[in-house]
């Protein structure tokens, strides 16, 4: 019932036209759609440099947001997900996918996702405090 009354959000999903069409027929047309868009360096610099520390679950980023000593770096995990190899794996799938998505929701709308995070998320948040435009009901005789 809240997803009926208040919203919700999906990230990173429906990831291909079967999964868009799949997710409209079981009753859930998003009334809303993102595309965040980013060059694909920044997107594997920004994935396989995240790191979590294994004592305190605190996450870091080598670049952006790195361990406060070199004995902290050095514990540091990578997890398997963040592996550059697995961020390339994942973007070429995102790529060969995406076109047939944006086609699906010719409504979407492009983000500039190269930009610092909190610039990314007030561009969202613009968006979606937008009002959506009113749906004209059509008479069927």
């Amino acid at each position: 019932l809240d997803c009926a009354t208040k919203g919700w959000v999906l990230r990173g999903y429906p990831k291909s036209r079967i999964q868009a069409e799949a997710l409209s027929e079981a009753g859930y047309a998003p009334n809303r759609v993102y595309f965040l868009e980013c060059p694909t360096d920044t997107i594997v610099e920004r994935l396989s440099l995240r790191r979590t520390d294994p004592v305190t679950g605190q996450p870091y980023h080598l670049i952006y947001n790195p361990p406060p000593s070199l004995e902290m770096k050095r514990r540091l995990k990578v997890h398997h997900k963040d592996a550059e190899s697995a961020v390339d794996e994942d973007v070429l799938s995102y790529d060969s996918q995406v076109e047939e998505l944006m086609d699906y929701y010719n409504a979407s709308q492009a983000v500039n996702a190269d930009q610092d995070p909190h610039t990314v998320f007030e561009s969202i948040e613009s968006l979606l405090t937008k009002p959506l435009p009113k749906q004209t009901l059509k008479a069927t005789l």
